[in-house]
């Protein structure tokens, strides 16, 4: 622990770790062995039970849309997009895309499968495509 009572890191922080499996095309959430629950936003303590005990695993990657909205854009500037909620079948909710369908068929309570895309903009993003669909 450090002097202000949080844990002390070696390396790096939560954040940094979830962009580097990203990098390796890899998804991984966090899950609290003190308490069993799972955690997404990258944390350095456990959001159920305070604990600092949190080891990443690799989720099923199934999840169920909580909700979503259509962001209008020109043509040019990339054409529309969704930005969704998604709740992971472990439990987390996250706020990422679907692709594979146009943005105003996404739906609330459609069955989702995370993946993980190289955009060449903007490098690995984790986005989600409904079940069933090839990527």
């Amino acid at each position: 622990m450090s002097a202000s009572g949080y844990p002390a890191f070696d390396g790096c922080g939560p954040d940094a770790l979830f962009a580097q499996g990203l990098a390796q095309g890899r998804f991984k959430v966090q899950c609290c062995s003190a308490c069993g629950q799972h955690v997404f936003y990258p944390r350095a303590l456990c959001t159920h039970c305070g604990s600092a005990q949190l080891d990443w695993i690799e989720p099923s990657g199934v999840g169920c849309v909580y909700s979503s909205t259509t962001v209008r854009r020109k043509p040019q500037a990339g054409g529309d997009y969704n930005v969704a909620l998604v709740d992971l079948a472990e439990g987390p909710r996250l706020m990422s895309r679907i692709d594979g369908i146009a943005p105003d068929q996404v739906r609330i309570g459609m069955r989702v499968q995370a993946r993980v895309i190289d955009d060449p903009a903007k490098g690995k993003l984790l986005v989600f495509i409904p079940e069933g669909a090839t990527p």
